[in-house]
């Protein structure tokens, strides 16, 4: 049962490409059918010569032979195109398909799995797959169709010989059933091994910087030629599981074949049969032979093809456990209430990180975050973009709950400049488009000169159409922060979240920032999460967090008068 629905879903993918997909066959069927005339040719050719038939009679036959052989390549040329049209058509959906549902997931879903294994399911599942589906199913019908006429005109030949050649067929058959539960099982195994292999290589890749400091080239190497030997060792595996079936079912063609030369031969001498018959008959028995030992082969292919289609359905179908509602608001005023938060990360759900947060911000207040590293912070801030939803509690936002609005208007109502902002490999006008992307020429200036950006960049070669590499490495910090202020600043949300913006920079830079910042926070509702106290002097509000939980708040004065957590805080950073 299965296996039925894994190949319905297989089967399924090729819905969209039939017209396609019914010329191929048209074409297929006909190869299969000029398949089945060429042995009854060969035997007029062997019957005419044994009895004494002129040139004429041969040099006929074999024209027919030689046309019948040129359509067969025609319509075989033809088939293999439309059938590879179509396969590469449908993985290209397919991989649309995967990657659009798999960047709808909630952030938690990413916290569980690494970014290598879900590039692997991308890269070489849907491959897999894409074959199975088309070029598999063009193969399946070609053999069945050829392994099927061919025996019907063997029984119409000789009932008894085709019982012969038959025999061995169970064999062959019965090992098909038990193999393929078996390779379907290590086929998985190595697609996850692969999966694994993938991970360690984007991994060190992503990190080489940090590789090549700690000088980890060859411990790192070790890493992937482990996880690559693993792979390998079931492979290993498989493959010889596949050279034992392949054994079997070679014995089973061979033995037909062999028991069809035994018994034809018999009935050749006993004046039954005639020398064409027996010819084409053996030239059936190979064509039968052959399409099974294929359908073996492709039966193999299948198994595979649903062991790496059980990893590809399950996230094509996946559904986000954070999902947003319908409501959006007519105006964003930015009042915001955290009640009786608690929360911990689906990782790891035994480790509360918020125990019983209640917090308040104005509209176009300036609240910021403070407190021991591991306290909570940065968790307060996802809970505001709604990366992840709060285990019990409520967040709200101009008193609606977030979970009843629409999360991608929620999030571009929520500006983020990050501690280490994540820049694209595109050009520095399109990274500030990010969050805008029908902006003009004239707004991505206006918001690089408001976030102190202009002067750098209109000072490269190639001003804002200068590319800034994977993650924006061709950029120092400072220059990659004022990008991404830029970009907050052009896509103009009601609501800004500084997580640590100016921890990063030298003096200078951060200079340039927390005037950029300045202007970007005015009449917003902002929190700021920040250990520097030349960043939080100047806030509204301070908000103390310590171990999931707001143990003071108040104005930067009153908590040094009062004392605690916040004082000390203070207190160590002067002494430093």
């Amino acid at each position: 049962m299965h296996d039925v629905t894994a190949f319905k879903r297989i089967f399924a993918l090729a819905r969209p490409q039939l017209g396609r997909l019914a010329l191929a066959t048209l074409a297929l069927v006909g190869t299969s059918t000029l398949t089945l005339i060429y042995p009854q040719l060969i035997k007029e050719i062997v019957d005419g010569v044994l009895e004494g038939g002129g040139r004429d009679a041969v040099d006929r036959w074999a024209g027919l032979l030689l046309v019948l052989f040129a359509l067969t390549a025609a319509l075989t040329a033809v088939r293999m195109y439309l059938f590879t049209v179509a396969g590469e058509r449908i993985v290209a959906d397919l991989r649309t398909r995967l990657y659009r549902n798999l960047v709808r997931q909630e952030i938690g879903f990413f916290d569980a799995h690494r970014t290598g294994e879900l590039t692997n399911r991308l890269a070489a599942d849907t491959t897999v797959v894409q074959n199975a589906a088309t070029v598999n199913i063009s193969m399946l019908l070609r053999y069945l169709l050829t392994s099927l006429g061919a025996i019907g005109i063997l029984a119409w030949t000789s009932w008894r010989l085709t019982l012969v050649m038959l025999a061995l067929v169970p064999v062959a058959v019965i090992g098909a059933l038990f193999y393929g539960r078996w390779v379907r099982k290590l086929s998985r195994k190595v697609q996850d091994a692969l999966a694994r292999a993938t991970e360690v290589s984007e991994e060190t890749l992503g990190g080489i910087r940090t590789v090549r400091a700690f000088a980890r080239e060859e411990a790192e190497s070790e890493r992937y030629d482990a996880r690559v030997e693993e792979s390998f060792g079931l492979a290993r595996t498989r493959a010889r599981v596949n050279a034992v079936f392949g054994a079997i079912a070679a014995f089973a063609g061979y033995g037909a074949i062999s028991g069809v030369l035994w018994y034809g031969g018999v009935l050749l001498a006993e004046g039954a049969l005639t020398m064409g018959e027996l010819t084409s008959f053996l030239l059936y028995t190979f064509t039968v032979a052959f399409g099974i030992g294929a359908l073996g082969g492709l039966w193999q292919d299948f198994q595979r093809a649903i062991g790496a289609s059980e990893r590809v359905f399950e996230l094509i179908e996946r559904r986000p456990t954070v999902e947003g509602g319908a409501q959006t608001l007519p105006a964003v005023r930015g009042a915001v209430r955290f009640e009786a938060v608690d929360f911990a990360y689906p990782t790891r759900a035994d480790v509360p990180v918020l125990e019983a947060v209640d917090l308040r911000i104005d509209p176009g207040e300036v609240v910021a975050l403070v407190g021991p590293s591991g306290g909570g912070k940065s968790t307060i801030a996802a809970l505001l973009s709604r990366f992840y939803d709060p285990v019990a509690g409520r967040v709200r936002l101009d008193g609606s709950d977030l979970r009843a609005l629409d999360a991608d208007w929620l999030r571009r109502q929520v500006g983020v400049v990050a501690q280490e902002p994540v820049l694209f490999a595109a050009s520095i006008a399109e990274n500030i488009r990010y969050g805008r992307p029908t902006a003009t020429d004239d707004e991505v200036r206006r918001a690089a000169e408001a976030a102190n950006a202009a002067g750098f960049v209109e000072a490269l070669p190639e001003g804002y159409e200068t590319e800034v590499g994977e993650r924006g490495v061709r950029l120092s910090g400072g220059q990659k922060q004022r990008i991404a202020i830029a970009r907050a600043l052009l896509e103009d949300p009601p609501i800004l979240v500084l997580d640590e913006a100016t921890s990063a920079l030298d003096a200078e830079s951060e200079h340039l920032v927390q005037e950029a910042l300045k202007r970007l926070m005015k009449g917003r509702t902002t929190l700021v999460i920040a250990h520097r106290l030349s960043t939080v002097k100047s806030a509204d509000r301070i908000v103390v967090v310590e171990a999931g939980r707001v143990v003071q708040q108040g104005s930067h004065g009153a908590l040094i008068d009062e004392g605690g957590l916040y004082r000390q805080l203070v207190e160590r950073q002067l002494a430093a």
